[in-house]
């Protein structure tokens, strides 16, 4: 894990695409911001984790057509 110091207003870039930035500091709260192209998801790591959870409890999608009777 990389770990940075960063100040209010001050950004990293990950991958030349995506760029956070400390929005504000309060007390033990950190807001960041993140820009990201459209088809990279972010979210929260709880939101992931439910997403993927979901996911994994659904009935696997078949791309084949329903068979008729």
């Amino acid at each position: 894990m990389l770990v940075l110091s960063r100040k209010k207003n001050e950004s990293i870039v990950i991958d030349g695409k995506i760029v956070v930035t400390v929005v504000e500091i309060k007390g033990d709260k950190v807001r960041l911001g993140i820009a990201a192209p459209p088809e990279v998801p972010v979210h929260r790591s709880e939101v992931f984790e439910a997403i993927r959870q979901e996911q994994s409890a659904a009935p696997p999608v078949s791309s084949e057509p329903p068979q008729p009777f």
